[in-house]
């Protein structure tokens, strides 16, 4: 509903108390990008984080040699430090994929 003063429309609100949904929803917390996996080839795969783009290499993550491509792209990334592949039950932390020298594999594989 719009009325004139001078020429020049004004917007008038029959409920004062009334907001758009807009202006309603607040976001909570922090929002994660998504894991996007870009290459996968013989001797790894890249993932990419939002800002920043990661290898796993076979030789350090040996969980993902004999992986499908199906469950190596159905990654999820319950935090920001984290990473997940349920089919695999693969379960990283971001920064052991930074710099897994800090990190020594523990894996029987």
């Amino acid at each position: 509903m719009f009325k004139s003063t001078l020429g020049k429309p004004e917007r008038v609100r029959s409920n004062p108390s009334f907001k758009p949904a807009s202006m309603k929803l607040k976001m909570h917390g922090t929002t994660i990008s998504p894991v996007e996996v870009t290459n996968i080839f013989r001797h790894g795969f890249w993932v990419f984080l939002g800002d920043e783009e990661l290898l796993l290499s076979h030789e350090q993550f040996p969980w993902f040699k004999q992986a499908t491509v199906e469950q190596i792209t159905n990654a999820e990334r319950p935090t920001p430090h984290r990473l997940y592949w349920p089919s695999l039950d693969v379960d990283l932390s971001v920064n052991s994929i930074r710099k897994p020298q800090d990190f020594p594999l523990m894996s029987r594989a």
